[in-house]
């Protein structure tokens, strides 16, 4: 299986949901997916909590932070 295309499922429209990217056709912000993951949720479990999500959203969504973290400069912030 090849990487989903995150542009053709992430849009990033100013007056949605505040401008954060969410999914195509949804008020799902890409930072709720990529965060349940982190906290364990497993992507059946999230397509359970919002069932207008396909697992490609969820590919997606991943596919966009991955590339969001290569074009930032992340600094580590003070404990």
């Amino acid at each position: 299986m090849g990487r989903v295309r995150w542009q053709d499922r992430i849009v990033i429209v100013p007056d949605l949901h505040h401008g954060d990217p969410c999914i195509k056709g949804t008020r799902i912000p890409v930072a709720m997916i990529v965060g349940s993951l982190a906290d364990g949720m497993a992507p059946e479990e999230i397509r359970e909590a919002y069932p207008q999500l396909t697992d490609e959203d969820i590919q997606a969504a991943l596919a966009y932070a991955a590339e969001v973290i290569h074009q930032d400069i992340l600094a580590p912030l003070p404990a």
